[in-house]
């Protein structure tokens, strides 16, 4: 997971250095990316492409809240600051541990909620200082943060009964058709570099796809997903180095106040884990 959530942060860069791009076109090259590369190397390893048959439902259902995800999140990295919009992205752990209660299972303890209380109190922060932030763009990191906490929970549901690149071999299965049709009606052409800049965006995003995939099928959602906050780190100095981005003290206050309830909750997880031990 620390290895995917540093890929991860590299491919927000470049999609902010397209901004004259569409969102949902940003997802459709990706999609043909990760299509390809998925499918050649699920058919050089001999495994079926579509997977076991009782697992396609949710495979299906993964990538369509998966795509709802990335076309609200790729859109707000480009209108937003870079850690800003990666802050509101990171909620998607609170969702999916709330969501995992009725998905999978899974408990959530009394005193979790109120880390997860601190971590939304920072987002109000962060939305309430900084004029950048509209109510529609914090509408939008939510729901993104919501239906990846729900992809997530599809995934974890999956298990390891299914190998990761079939996980993934979904997504553009789902998303290429879609955002395909979208993209033929408002198509931008792009130049130069951008060619490089969106072959960049989906192979960073293939190979982050499946440590994170991986690392979910393998341990628990609310422990696991934890980590991915650290990308909130590499957004605000990829943000200060490339963009020149810089916030004010109530601002970096709020982000703080995300990444302390999520640091609570790791903190307890672990401590969980090791008395049952």
């Amino acid at each position: 997971m620390m290895i995917s959530t540093f890929l991860f942060a590299i491919m927000n860069v470049f999609i902010k250095l397209v901004p004259n791009i569409p969102a949902v076109e940003i997802v459709f090259f990706r999609s043909l990316i990760s299509l390809v590369i998925s499918a050649g190397w699920l058919r050089a390893s001999k495994i079926d492409l579509f997977g076991k048959r009782e697992n396609r439902p949710l495979l299906i259902l993964r990538g369509c809240s998966g795509a709802i995800a990335l076309v609200s999140f790729f859109y707000l990295l480009q209108v937003i600051p870079l850690a800003t919009a990666t802050v509101l992205r990171f909620l998607a752990p609170v969702f999916t541990a709330i969501l995992g209660i009725m998905i999978v299972k899974e408990k959530v303890k009394p005193v979790q909620w109120l880390f997860f209380a601190i971590a939304f109190s920072g987002i109000i922060l962060v939305q309430g200082f900084d004029y950048r932030i509209t109510p529609l763009y914090v509408l939008l990191g939510l729901g993104a943060s919501f239906f990846s906490g729900l992809a997530y929970n599809f995934i974890r549901k999956i298990k390891t009964n299914e190998d990761p690149l079939v996980i993934i071999l979904y997504f553009p299965l789902i998303t290429g058709p879609l955002t395909g049709i979208y993209s033929a009606f408002h198509w931008v052409q792009p130049k130069g570099i951008e060619w490089l800049y969106l072959l960049c965006i989906g192979l960073l995003t293939q190979f982050a796809q499946y440590f994170m995939t991986k690392s979910y099928q393998m341990e628990e959602l609310s422990k696991v997903s934890s980590i991915t906050y650290t990308g909130i780190l590499y957004a605000l100095c990829f943000g200060w180095i490339f963009f020149d981005e810089q916030f004010n003290f109530m601002t970096y206050l709020g982000m703080g106040l995300v990444m302390m309830g999520v640091a609570f909750n790791v903190w307890y997880k672990n401590r969980q884990a090791k008395l049952l031990k």
